[in-house]
């Protein structure tokens, strides 16, 4: 079965940086793109990237642009995001997400807390 598992979450100042990854099994994973999302407390879920297949392909919501870095390591199925100069509104819950055959598989996420 399709299964996402995000890590890398933690308890980070203003102005540090995480790295979180997200380790996919049970389909290709070189096949398909993946993307980030995340929720802050009491808001709706954002996406925050998208990367292609390959990797070749990047893209970012507005906010991130510039901070974060999607990446992707297709021989060890495994999606990363480089969080650098973070602030408090970071803050959220971070998810992967793939989208296999029009359903959308989501892992449970990592906390990022960004906080002095």
């Amino acid at each position: 079965q399709v299964q996402l598992v995000e890590s890398g979450g933690g308890l980070v100042q203003p102005g540090g940086s995480l790295r979180l990854s997200c380790t996919a099994s049970g389909f290709s994973f070189s096949s398909y793109s993946m993307s980030w999302y995340r929720q802050a407390p009491g808001k709706e879920r954002e996406w925050v990237a998208y990367i292609s297949a390959s990797g070749g392909s990047t893209n970012y919501a507005d906010s991130m642009k510039g901070r974060f870095t999607i990446s992707r390591d297709n021989t060890k199925n495994t999606m990363y995001l480089q969080m650098n100069s973070l602030k408090p509104k970071d803050t959220a819950v971070y998810y992967c997400r793939v989208l296999l055959r029009d359903m959308g598989y989501w892992g449970i996420g990592t906390l990022v807390t960004i906080s002095s």
